[in-house]
């Protein structure tokens, strides 16, 4: 997802608004609160979809509404992708509150679309999943996050499979139909995501020396990057979902 504050599209490799008269020990104190305060976001938005999708399943509205048919449910799923594209295009026009109006938006519509899982699959196949990515996500967030190596050379060939796996996705729904063929996407799925989660957990990391002298800047780096791993998260949470989940 495109980003602003990406150190790869930076044209200067240093940058002495913050590395100029500024101890390494407050530089790392600086560094820890922001990846925390993107965690916290990140896992604040996870907790928001996952109450407001038990929440609308449990009314008995998620069965009304998609299963109902009709133009709803299609609002519904599409909603999210509408404010992915407004935040990432329009994140140097938009305020940090719109930001923030966007992204706990955005969250809210997830869970109403998220609901659906639970008129698919068990209760505890999907616990059970949760709780496998949630420690798969830490651990692979920790390495990206800790690692020397520059995972940089990842994004270009993790977007490719992104954009590979869509276009699998949508023939397989109205042209195969195979359930081979499920299997795999949702396998390589799982894999391409938790490459994406180590790559962007480094970039996120990476941006903060270009925000550091802007609260303003680092806000909308924290929004923005919470959005990346939140993405990451539910995503590899689908696929693996649909790979191993029990149903109904």
């Amino acid at each position: 997802m495109a980003n602003q504050f990406d150190e790869r599209t930076q044209t200067g490799g240093f940058d002495p608004t913050v590395s100029v008269g500024v101890p390494r020990a407050a530089r790392d104190a600086g560094l820890r609160k922001y990846m925390l305060s993107v965690y916290n976001y990140m896992a604040s938005g996870v907790l928001l979809t996952g109450i407001v999708a038990l929440l609308f399943y449990s009314s008995g509205m998620a069965a009304q509404v998609f299963l109902g048919g009709g133009i709803l449910p299609w609002v519904i799923i599409l909603s999210p992708l509408a404010i992915i594209i407004a935040m990432s295009f329009g994140q140097n026009r938009m305020s940090t509150g719109t930001l923030h109006m966007l992204f706990w938006g955005f969250a809210t519509l997830m869970g109403l679309s998220m609901s659906t899982i639970f008129l698919v699959y068990t209760g505890v196949s999907i616990a059970q999943t949760f709780f496998a990515v949630a420690a798969a996500f830490m651990g692979l967030s920790l390495w990206g996050y800790t690692t020397k190596k520059d995972l940089s050379g990842w994004g270009t060939f993790l977007i490719m499979g992104v954009v590979g796996l869509i276009i699998a996705m949508l023939l397989n729904a109205f042209v195969f139909q195979s359930g081979a063929m499920s299997l795999a996407i949702s396998a390589i799925g799982v894999l391409i995501f938790a490459g994406l989660t180590a790559y962007d957990t480094q970039k996120i990391k990476s941006i903060y020396r270009h925000v550091a002298h802007s609260s303003d800047l680092m806000s909308r780096a924290i929004i923005m990057g919470a959005l990346n791993l939140y993405l990451d998260f539910i995503n590899m949470f689908q696929f693996l979902l649909s790979f191993m989940g029990g149903r109904e």
